[in-house]
């Protein structure tokens, strides 16, 4: 599957927010946006004015960024989002974050979600149990998410679970950090997704 394999801080920089992309480092003075807070390039501090069509392409450029996905994976969550019953936008990004590694990323299973992912991938986050080593795995309210035998006790993860100890946990996840897992209580709303985006200009761009 192909994948972005440049400089993560670009991106941050090009989209003018900070996308969390390389865990603790987003939280301190190190933080590429902090030093640069323009977009790369030569023409990077040039001033553009954004028509309405970037500012939907920017949004969408963002929660894909966000989540770590590319463009056909966004596109089949956006149409799976249009079938669903409620509002689009709001739909799309509960479905972004029931996929296994937010998951994993917001039990603080990984100082980033791209951390997060790999722990999804070696096979160290179990759904029920058994182990799920593919990230965009949907989980459904219900299902118990945590970590395998191995994981709990290697001492990387270790150091990742007291580095991401004072993380909050979104309240549609129920965690015992005693045992290292967590219940789906039910699937994630806008006003428990703390993205600052509008996403009906994503709607308002596929819908052309």
């Amino acid at each position: 599957m192909a994948r972005y394999t440049g400089a993560a801080c670009k991106l941050c920089r090009r989209e003018g927010q900070k996308l969390f992309l390389k865990g603790e480092r987003c939280y301190t003075k190190k933080c590429a946006l902090e030093r640069r807070a323009y977009a790369p390039g030569q023409h990077g501090q040039g001033r553009k004015k954004v028509s309405e069509y970037g500012k939907q392409l920017r949004t969408k450029q963002f929660a894909k960024r966000y989540y770590g996905v590319l463009e056909g994976q966004f596109r089949h969550y956006f149409e799976r989002a249009e079938k669903m019953s409620g509002v689009t936008g709001e739909n799309l990004l509960s479905i972004l974050e029931s996929r296994l590694d937010n998951v994993a990323y917001r039990l603080g299973f990984g100082t980033s979600r791209a951390q997060a992912r790999q722990m999804v991938l070696h096979g160290h986050v179990t759904v029920n149990g058994k182990k799920v080593n593919i990230p965009s795995y949907l989980v459904k309210p219900g299902q118990v998410i945590g970590l395998s035998e191995k994981a709990r006790g290697l001492g990387q993860v270790k150091a990742i679970l007291e580095s991401t100890a004072s993380r909050p946990t979104p309240k549609w996840l129920d965690l015992n950090k005693q045992a290292m897992e967590a219940k789906v209580t039910a699937m994630a709303t806008r006003e428990d997704i703390d993205l600052p985006i509008e996403e009906t200009l994503i709607v308002e761009l596929y819908s052309k």
